[in-house]
């Protein structure tokens, strides 16, 4: 298990500092997308807009900035790993398109990126495979993420850099490509041009 982390110091590190500004960077923009949304579908709907936004980055894209939302408070809070914390991220991602596909369809007809997202969903084979290339992605960026923070001096994290070897970001590159061309695919199939307004 990794050490405590110390709270009063989170701001005097520069690792934990890149961390907690990206947060705020993926919060921000997650609340403006409520806001945006909410205005245009209500705020119930569009609560459940932006849910199953965020669903569908932290299932169909293999980085792990949409999950990062949780995990990272929560790494905080509970000192567990993020590693760990992405499961249960993957647990509530499911569990809102479970509610959403079996009891309201109709939202997944809100936005281009739910039309997209559900064309993954209604067909598994061979869309889940992007689903299955994110989850690997994902799984493997978010020990970065824990690998990092495990550093608390800026200068741990340099020398972490120089040591550490870079063949997950290549398996990372390889599989972001591989997510591109399932992509591309799936809108040439479904006749899609993003982006678009939504």
């Amino acid at each position: 298990m990794s050490k405590k982390i110390n709270y009063k110091h989170l701001i005097k590190h520069e690792t934990k500092i890149h961390i907690f500004k990206k947060f705020l960077l993926i919060l921000f923009i997650f609340i403006g997308y409520f806001i945006f949304i909410a205005q245009k579908y209500g705020f119930q709907q569009g609560f459940l807009v932006t849910l199953l936004t965020w669903s569908f980055f932290v299932l169909c894209t293999p980085i792990a900035d949409a999950g990062f939302l949780i995990d990272f408070p929560l790494r905080l809070i509970t000192n567990l790993r993020m590693f760990v914390l992405e499961i249960l991220v993957w647990i509530i991602a499911i569990s809102i398109n479970l509610y959403a596909f079996f009891f309201v369809p109709e939202v997944y007809d809100k936005t281009e990126i739910l039309i997209f997202f559900k064309h993954i969903l209604i067909k598994p084979f061979p869309f889940g495979a992007i689903i299955l290339i994110s989850m690997i992605g994902t799984f493997i960026s978010i020990q970065f993420g824990d690998e990092l923070l495990d550093r608390i001096k800026h200068k741990e994290r340099t020398l972490y850099h120089k040591r550490h070897p870079y063949h997950k970001f290549i398996v990372i590159l390889f599989l972001i490509f591989i997510t591109i061309v399932l992509y591309n695919f799936l809108l040439n199939q479904i006749e899609i041009d993003l982006p678009s307004n939504f």
